[in-house]
């Protein structure tokens, strides 16, 4: 909802004819409250009528200068989408209901010489046959008035009043009603509809309206809503990410990161990070280490760090509780057998042993013996809930490998359904923001807590991050490792915290789309553009500019005109941003250009070098019209204009220490945009997604160092990964900028 404060302005009143009767006289403060979506044919009888109370002198003029958000209105009600409230009373809603009490306020401002009962019909009339009809109400409405207009210049008496307001303002919230006066066959609707449009007293309100109206969107469009209506926020907050170290983190697990940050600072709380150790044949200490780094460099810091592991002799009683209360039973059932099982809604065979049967199990399992390997432990909730996540789900597995932490102490490991809830409840954390495929499984976290007697935790879903071509599952993710199809967990076309900033990704603009993105639950796809796109804002002010040409077919030019032997100077490498400091250029008689610019030469052709000035192509030499071009002559034109060249051309000295550079592009590791659960990855891997070019870069490129980040001016940011050294090639990333460019073609 917004509300208006119509405040008195210290403007003079207009001149008018009528003689001033009560000079002490003067509005009423009130104010408007309007729904946001509320249409301008609600909106703008209520703003015009306000601020046409200086049509006589004793009335203060109206000038709308601030307003705020509020949430006062009954949203399911149209006819409630606008409101009115003096000062002392309760609100008035309803349009109809508003221009009365204005109408009553403003006399005889707003009131014609006649008397205010035509005046009361044409507001009943605009809220009843012009609000929200059909075609045939509103054409039949629109036909009377036509009529009723016939010679008037106004609809009641020989001034503007309310009537005029309340029909012109609910008109302009009519599609089919506008649609009938743009097709200009009702004259004398028109006519009164574009006259009463142009009155001063009419527009400047209107306009006023809506300059407040995009300055408060474009505010808000560079803010997040973050008022989710976190509940009982007033006893404490404490929050929990916890990541599983099984791999490295990445953009998903980023989001998750951020946002429990986010709320715990919000509500002064806390923010534990645990992790939840729970699977000894995929947990590694490199995984944690690496979390903890990442964690770090996005400036993520828990107040303390935790570890399920920490709980495994806790959730092991638990679980033994769980099973005397009868409410978990052992299971020998083989994996595929319980698969199908559960899909179909039918019991296993052992879900009646008893207690005592499955103690017995339970204590195999938790030595490892040959019956205990067999089996699992499951919670005994439901055979045939809809929800399939009640269909007794695993809660404890025997597992003989070592743990990271807890070496060979433990062969029973619980799943994280069971030991999330029980560990949240037990470390005092009061809610728990997890992503939205969790939602089906909520109700299996409350039922742990609630079969335990355990103290109950609220939780929030929010939207994960979903990138087209993208694969966030850590499952997929490994096996892209372990089929070798990239380099590690850090290669530059994974969507790991590690593998986006090896491709040039700052962490300023990583932490700026995350939090943009907010606490939604509206699940989208994303195009990766977005976020490049905010990247390159960062890097484009303080990325140094240099130069490269591709060695591959590279054309020498020779200047005549230039100096020989060359000449060096000191340029800016930012010509916006001279702190960044200055790098050396050579000006001399011949130089190297990219054959794609040579290509497109033409004898006699001005062309501008770049950071040097103008030249004219005198020559140029190759072996057929079709082929390649092999050696131009330039005449150096300086005083030629560089507003006036279609071409600016990127060029390097030969008389300088070139250094030799590799330019690298990637694309998409999946052919597809969205992968389904059904969907065999291998089935839609891309089989190219690594492009390399050679190329020979200024000698000012020696001093850049690993991941250091530079525009190639005229070829785009890159990164780099690997810095120049004696008889080692340079190697660049490039970066995307969100333009939706395509990769090199592979040569």
């Amino acid at each position: 909802m917004t509300c208006w404060t119509p405040h008195h302005s210290s403007a003079p009143s207009p001149k008018s004819n009528h003689t001033k009767t009560n000079p002490q006289k003067v509005m009423a403060p009130f104010n408007f409250v309007v729904a946001q979506k509320a249409s301008p044919g609600l909106i703008y009888p209520v703003l015009v009528a306000s601020s046409i109370a200086n049509a006589v002198d004793d009335i203060q003029p109206v000038a709308i200068v601030a307003y705020k958000d509020v949430d006062l209105l009954d949203k399911k009600n149209k006819e409630s989408a606008v409101g009115v409230q003096f000062e002392g009373e309760e609100i008035i809603y309803g349009l109809e209901n508003v221009l009365y009490r204005i109408l009553k306020s403003y006399s005889p401002a707003l009131r014609s010489r006649a008397g205010s009962t035509a005046e009361d019909e044409w507001i009943k009339f605009s809220t009843t046959r012009l609000s929200g009809g059909d075609f045939r109400t509103t054409s039949a409405a629109l036909e009377e008035l036509n009529d009723h207009l016939t010679l008037r210049t106004f609809l009641v008496d020989y001034s503007l009043t309310i009537a005029d307001i309340a029909v012109w303002g609910v008109l302009n919230g009519n599609g089919q009603a506008i649609s009938a006066i743009k097709r200009n066959h009702l004259p004398n609707l028109v006519r009164w509809f574009k006259y009463i449009g142009s009155m001063e007293r009419v527009t400047a309100s209107v306009d006023a309206f809506k300059a407040e109206v995009n300055i408060k969107k474009k505010a808000k469009s560079k803010e997040t809503n973050y008022e989710i209506g976190l509940m009982d926020t007033e006893k404490g907050v404490v929050t929990r990410f916890p990541p599983e170290p099984s791999g490295y983190l990445h953009i998903g697990h980023a989001k998750a990161a951020m946002l429990n940050q986010y709320f715990a600072q919000y509500y002064n709380g806390t923010m534990i990070v645990r992790f939840d150790d729970t699977n000894p044949t995929k947990e590694k200490q490199e995984f944690q280490d690496s979390i903890l780094q990442d964690l770090e460099l996005l400036g993520i810091k828990g107040d303390k760090i935790t570890y399920t592991s920490d709980y495994f002799d806790a959730l092991y009683d638990l679980a033994i509780e769980l099973i005397k209360r009868g409410k978990a039973y052992c299971d020998d059932t083989t994996q595929e057998q319980m698969r199908a099982e559960r899909m179909d809604g039918i019991a296993s065979r052992n879900r009646g042993r008893s207690v005592e049967e499955n103690m017995k199990i339970f204590e195999e399992m938790a030595q490892a013996t040959e019956v205990g390997v067999k089996n699992c432990l499951r919670a005994k909730i439901s055979v045939d809930d809809p929800n399939k996540a009640l269909r007794d789900p695993v809660i404890y597995r025997c597992n003989p490998s070592a743990h990271h932490r807890t070496g060979d102490k433990y062969k029973v490991y619980p799943t994280y359904d069971f030991a999330c809830p029980l560990v949240d409840s037990i470390e005092g954390v009061t809610h728990a923001l997890r992503t939205i495929e969790y939602r089906d499984r909520n109700p299996q976290y409350w039922w742990m807590l609630e079969a335990l007697g355990m103290r109950k935790v609220h939780v929030w879903d929010f939207a994960r991050l979903n990138f087209i071509k993208t694969l966030l599952s850590k499952r997929k993710l490994t096996w892209f490792v372990e089929q070798g199809l990239v380099w590690g967990w850090d290669d530059p076309r994974f969507p790991t915290v590690r593998g986006i900033r090896r491709r040039g990704m700052t962490v300023e603009a990583l932490r700026q789309f995350i939090l943009a993105q907010g606490p939604s639950k509206n699940v989208v796809n994303l195009d990766w553009t977005i976020i490049w796109a905010g990247n390159k804002k960062v890097i484009d002010p303080i990325a140094p500019r240099h130069t490269a040409i591709i060695d591959k077919s590279h054309v020498t030019a020779t200047i005549t005109g230039a100096p020989s032997p060359a000449v060096c100077e000191d340029k800016p490498k930012h010509k916006k941003n001279p702190a960044i400091g200055t790098k050396k250029t050579y000006f001399g008689s011949t130089i190297l250009l990219d054959q794609v610019d040579a290509r497109s030469f033409s004898v006699n052709e001005e062309i501008t070098l770049m950071d040097w000035g103008n030249a004219i192509v005198t020559s140029i030499e190759r072996a057929s019209p079709e082929s390649d071009v092999t050696s131009l002559t330039l005449k150096l034109h300086l005083e030629g204009d560089f507003k006036k060249t279609e071409k600016k051309i990127t060029w390097l000295t030969t008389e300088q220490s070139l250094v030799p550079v590799e330019l690298v592009d990637f694309d998409y590791l999946i052919t597809k945009d969205k992968l389904e659960e059904e969907d065999d990855v291998a089935n839609f891997v891309n089989k190219d997604t690594e492009f390399r070019e050679d190329a020979i870069a200024d000698e000012n490129v020696r001093d850049v160092k690993v991941d250091d980040i530079i525009q190639f001016e005229r070829k785009g940011y890159y990164r780099c990964d690997r810095a120049a050294a004696e008889g080692v090639k340079a190697v660049f990333f490039l970066i995307p900028t969100g333009k939706g460019e395509k990769p090199t073609e592979k040569k």
